[in-house]
């Protein structure tokens, strides 16, 4: 597997000078211009763990307070799991500057830090320093507009739909239909209980026998199955609108409500366990009841709130799990979720008044009501580690790694495949003599899930559930990001060396090519190639077997003795090496005319290349291609 060389240069910038209204302060506007498709971080980032957010500093490198941006595009990225305030096209930057103690002689000198990236790869963050003579002020008319409208340059934005901004639809449609069909599958699980499932036939009978006709009857209840979607729609974005999109977008990706969120839905799934039972006020159930005996429109929409209100302890913990699981700071994402639980919990009310017949053919209410929410609020427990996990990671205690989360999965698995089973019981559970087909079937494929996940506790990578459990390198096994352990038994590969003087030294000590392994810390696809790729057996035998690995890390912030400090050009750009990342950047560039991560190069003693290069690929035999080929040439 080769690819083409070539230096990414996606964005352009532009620094001015402009005269404002007030005697003794100009303006500073720094532009910039990006390819379609690519953008740029905002400064005000939820999160650390993540891409770099673009940032200011003067001539003493410190950080410029007050600069001011317009309002970002936002949308989730699963794959750094968190919101991401990002620009694209054209932006602009501003920030005042007193000249009281400034010369119109003199020349402001400062730089910024940034970071570009696609759909696909990001680029190094990188360092632009400006000098501007304070005598080449523009006048105050010639401003730019600092908020340009998009020109929807980009139709294959993964970051959002192009015409999202602020507080609108963040989410691309495929997104949203992901999901609208999650809501879907939990409205349908919440008519599985037994606070719902019983109202069935009880509604449509009320319906059939108080209608004059059928056709009335139907009508009604379309009308009844209207409101409930107009009733748990609503309040998903009512619950969005009160507490603000951005508290939605905090909740998704600080560590600290991701904690909060832990405990709400282990809370949740204790109550489907039958710990206790989580209700609204009797008085309302009483109240809404009531106002349905007033008949016509207004009673059938209180009818529809009492089925809301009484069936809250089951649906409850389905509807906060699901606005948890959307909490993608818009409004879209509520409002999808909450149609897709509205229409499965009412397409049943409207279609058996059509077809009252049918009623027939349901089960009838019993035991298998209280296994169903059993089943709900062990996964609902399952599904709050994942929460936990989130904090974890951004806080970097350690406290819930791979392993043990797995085991959580693993436990949770095998429980529900021995409750299914019948070999325990709780004590709302009514005594079952035998066990059903469809039952002992769903106990089987929990049963299979359990005994698939165990290898994943020692290192398999499990891809059933890819991205889920924490990643690979966040194991007691593999240790944490920061650390540089070697090979492990589990198949993940970690390199030894991470300086390439180290590396070649023992690339020559051991008569071994010299594989460079261009990464970053931010880099999704570098993991998603470690985790895919070197994984497989044929891969990381070569890499811990054949070759010296070294991983030079190019967004590594770690400053450089001063001495070290210099600043290279190449290909039109400057390169102000000053950090160990930035000096790993350079050399990819200078070296093998390319800026883009992952990227993989081998080499001999000498420092020449050997064969041709390779990047993201998650296809390992599309990997051995290029690594097998580079070898035998060496």
């Amino acid at each position: 597997m080769s690819i083409s060389a070539q230096i990414e240069d996606p964005i352009s910038w532009e620094i001015n000078l402009y005269e404002t209204a007030v005697e003794g302060q100009i303006e500073v506007i720094y532009n910039a211009s990006l390819d379609p498709c690519w953008h740029i971080y905002s400064q005000f980032l939820d999160s650390d763990d993540g891409p770099i957010a673009t940032a200011f500093y003067n001539e003493e490198n410190e950080t410029i307070e007050g600069v001011t941006e317009c309002e970002p595009y936002m949308a989730y990225d699963p794959n750094f799991m968190m919101d991401l305030k990002y620009f694209k096209e054209e932006v602009y930057w501003s920030s005042l500057l007193n000249l009281s103690d400034l010369a119109s002689k003199d020349t402001l000198k400062g730089s910024l830090l940034y970071m570009v990236c696609d759909a696909t790869k990001c680029l190094p963050p990188t360092d632009v320093y400006y000098a501007l003579p304070l005598s080449e002020l523009n006048p105050a008319a010639s401003r730019p507009d600092l908020c340009p409208p998009s020109k929807h340059l980009c139709k294959e934005d993964s970051h959002g739909d192009e015409n999202s901004h602020g507080d609108e639809d963040s989410q691309d449609e495929g997104g949203l239909i992901w999901i609208f069909l999650m809501g879907f599958g939990l409205g349908f699980a919440a008519l599985l209980t037994p606070c719902v499932f019983p109202m069935i036939p009880m509604t449509v009978s009320f319906f059939t026998k108080t209608s004059k006709t059928r056709a009335q009857g139907i009508k009604n209840a379309l009308l009844y199955g209207f409101f409930i979607i107009f009733i748990y729609t609503g309040l998903g974005l009512a619950l969005t609108a009160i507490f603000g999109v951005d508290i939605m977008n905090v909740i998704s990706t600080d560590p600290f409500f991701n904690v909060g969120l832990f405990i709400l839905l282990l809370i949740f799934g204790m109550s489907f366990l039958g710990a206790f039972e989580i209700q609204l006020p009797q008085s309302w159930a009483n109240k809404a009841d009531a106002a349905s005996d007033r008949g016509g429109i207004i009673g059938i929409f209180f009818m529809a709130a009492t089925l809301a209100i009484v069936s809250f302890s089951c649906t409850g913990p389905l509807i906060g799990g699901a606005l948890a699981g959307a909490a993608t700071g818009s409004f879209a994402a509520p409002t999808a979720v909450m149609l897709g639980f509205s229409i499965a919990l009412s397409i049943p009310f409207m279609l058996f008044s059509a077809f009252p017949g049918w009623l027939n053919s349901l089960p009838s209410s019993g035991g298998w009501l209280n296994t169903v929410k059993v089943v709900l609020g062990l996964l609902e427990i399952g599904f709050a580690f994942k929460f936990l996990s989130n904090a974890d990671l951004v806080l970097q205690l350690g406290l819930l790694q791979r392993e043990l989360f797995i085991a959580i999965w693993i436990a949770i698995s095998l429980v529900i495949a021995i409750y299914l089973f019948g070999w325990i019981t709780l004590p709302h559970d009514s005594k079952t003599e035998r066990i059903g087909v469809f039952r002992f079937g769903t106990g089987m494929v929990f049963f299979t899930l359990g005994i698939y996940l165990i290898p994943g506790m020692w290192g398999a990578p499990v891809n059933l559930i890819s991205g889920f459990p924490p990643p690979l390198f966040y194991s007691e096994s593999g240790g944490m990001s920061g650390g540089s352990s070697g090979d492990h038994d589990n198949g993940y590969v970690e390199a030894h060396y991470r300086d390439y003087d180290e590396a070649m030294a023992a690339a020559i000590d051991q008569n071994k090519p010299l594989l460079l392994d261009f990464t970053g810390w931010a880099c999704v696809n570098c993991r998603k190639m470690e985790e895919q790729v070197w994984t497989d057996k044929r891969v990381s035998k070569i890499l811990n077997e054949d070759v010296i690995l070294v991983s030079l890390y190019v967004d590594d912030r770690t400053k450089l003795p001063e001495e070290e400090w210099r600043m290279e050009e190449y290909g039109g750009k400057e390169f102000h090496i000053r950090t160990i990342g930035k000096k790993w950047s350079y050399l990819q560039a200078s070296q093998f005319d390319r800026n883009a991560q992952p990227f993989y190069v081998l080499l001999d003693h000498n420092g020449t290349q050997i064969g041709g290069s390779a990047g993201y690929d998650p296809d390992p035999d599309a990997f051995l291609e290029y690594i097998n080929d580079a070898l035998a040439k060496f």
